[in-house]
């Protein structure tokens, strides 16, 4: 009962490569540059693109939607 209850009101986003320290740290710049090509907009997601996305989530404009896991990585296939 009760996980029914909070999937009604759980989202989730699944971010691709974001230009963070933790994502960046161990990386060679050849690595960071063969993701960076990867997804559509042919450069690594930002911080402020996921906080957007999350922002979205948390407004009432997004409450039509529920239960639904986000995927954020630019286009990436």
């Amino acid at each position: 009962m009760i996980a029914r209850q909070l999937a009604r009101d759980s989202q989730a986003v699944a971010p691709g490569p974001v230009a963070t320290e933790l994502f960046l740290q161990g990386r060679s710049e050849e690595q960071i540059h063969n993701f960076a090509r990867m997804p559509t907009p042919e450069r690594l997601g930002q911080p402020e693109d996921i906080a957007s996305i999350i922002a979205f989530l948390a407004s009432p404009a997004a409450a039509w939607v529920n239960g639904q896991v986000l995927l954020a990585n630019g286009g990436a296939v």
